[in-house]
């Protein structure tokens, strides 16, 4: 990437650890340019921190003193002349503050504009954004909610149930639903409590809770120049208290009306912020209809899902808008064939998903054509209890759906992890039911039936 030394970026800082650390590094190295990798003293023997150009410790194990610790990682910028800094996802990945700092040191922050992202992070004014913009939004509540009594006004109005969502978070933290206005005053107080624990920001907003839906996700792209790409769809309707597990593209049985529109409505959302970067927008769909819930101003988990029907590396694609190039890919984007993504956690979903900790002992990820694994994991390698649970993403890619299932399949047969116990028979559970191969999945999946697999030896009992 000769252009882009010249135009602006000659060394990527990684503020980020685990897979997604060593996905960027990866795209520095096959775009020239040198990376810098920061790691807690948990991390010291990584991969990020091996593969890596330079590293630098960035303090302790806990996240706040490292990975979240902004004047240590914006000097270990500045110690090591990196130019950009890519924040993967999670950690700093959507705070504006970080965006704003590295703009005012003259660090290229590989994203959207700080002001984008302040506008978008907050849920509530990302509804009045896209509305706006002619994007189709859920019947709610028209901004923050102060009170138990506001969100009785909106129940009145648009009807129960009503989902309490944190306006400054996102994963289910800080989110109640309530069925009838005897139930408001006690989950409002709830939900406020847990958005101001999780998000230091205990405001909320209310939705009309739509149920049995499917979550389904447009991956954007812009550059500086003005073009901007809308991908394929994602369908993520498969999780377990609202954190995805599978996801898959195309999204099953969608109908073609709602899948353009999506993806022309991302567009207009995208055009209308002057957007740059890579983004994500959301969507819930029911009943035939679609409305936007939020925008994600950064990569997503699920990204490789469009990497494969796409064949478009959307890490090189950042790190070049970043650097000033216009987009490879504009406005719609074909997709071949069909990709799904299975989230592989230290979690027992024998025992109730308890979290796992340990050596790895022995760890052997599949191969063959169509199979993709992303993965900071190696034999003796220790999961320890300071970060996310994520071990790896299995992603499989085949002419059909029926294919990619059966792919899926046999990957998953072949992938070993021992020391500790994973989520792999999970999966293999989700692709022997009948119901999702049929492709009738809807986001209370799993909560809705006991799911049973031979091959994995699992039986997860229907809650309650």
């Amino acid at each position: 990437m000769a252009g882009s030394r010249e135009g602006g970026i000659s060394k990527v800082l990684v503020a980020n650890r685990g897979e997604i650390a060593l996905r960027v590094i990866r795209a520095c190295r096959e775009l020239g340019i040198p990376s810098v990798a920061v790691y807690s003293t948990a991390d010291a023997d990584s991969l990020h921190r091996l593969l890596a150009d330079e590293a630098v410790c960035v303090g302790p194990a806990l996240a706040r003193a490292s990975y979240l610790n902004i004047p240590a990682i914006i000097s270990a910028a500045e110690l090591t002349g990196a130019d950009a800094i890519h924040p993967g996802y999670g950690f700093l990945s959507e705070n504006a503050r970080f965006a704003e700092i590295c703009e005012s040191c003259n660090i290229k922050f590989i994203g959207p504009s700080s002001e984008t992202i302040s506008r978008m992070g907050d849920k509530a004014t990302a509804r009045s954004v896209a509305s706006a913009a002619g994007v189709p939004i859920t019947p709610g509540s028209e901004g923050l909610c102060n009170d138990a009594a506001e969100i009785k006004r909106v129940g009145a109005e648009v009807g129960y149930p009503l989902v309490i969502k944190a306006s400054a978070g996102g994963g289910g933290k800080g989110m109640r639903v309530v069925y009838r206005e005897a139930e408001v005053a006690d989950a409002h107080a709830a939900a406020s409590r847990e958005a101001g624990a999780s998000f230091d920001d205990g405001s909320v907003y209310v939705e009309k809770y739509l149920e049995s839906l499917r979550h389904v996700e447009v991956q954007v792209l812009a550059d500086s120049h003005g073009n901007s790409a809308a991908f394929p769809e994602r369908d993520c309707s498969v999780q377990r208290r609202y954190q995805k597990l599978v996801e898959e593209s195309p999204a099953p049985g969608l109908p073609e009306e709602a899948r353009s529109g999506m993806m022309e409505a991302s567009a207009r959302l995208v055009d209308s912020l002057g957007y740059e970067g890579a983004g994500t927008v959301e969507f819930v769909y029911s009943g035939g209809e679609y409305y936007f819930i939020e925008m994600n101003t950064r990569l997503q988990v699920e990204h490789p899902v469009t990497e494969m029907v796409t064949g478009v590396d959307l890490v090189a694609e950042q790190i070049r808008v970043a650097a000033g190039e216009r987009l490879s890919e504009r406005r719609k984007v074909v997709s071949e064939g069909h990709a799904m993504e299975f989230r592989i956690n230290a979690e027992d979903p024998r025992r109730n998903f308890l979290p796992q900790t340990g050596p790895v002992e022995f760890y052997n990820p599949p191969g063959g054509p169509g199979v993709r694994v992303d993965s900071h994991l190696y034999p003796g390698y220790k999961v320890t209890p300071h970060y996310d649970s994520l071990l790896a993403k299995l992603v499989v890619h085949a002419a059909s759906r029926e294919a990619a299932v059966k792919r899926g399949a046999r990957a998953l047969d072949e992938f070993a992890v021992a020391g500790l116990e994973t989520t792999l028979p999970l999966h293999l559970a989700i692709l022997e039911d009948a119901e999702f191969r049929r492709g009738g999945v809807t986001t209370s999946f799993l909560s809705d039936r006991e799911l049973t697999s031979e091959r994995g030896l699992l039986r997860l009992s229907k809650p309650g």
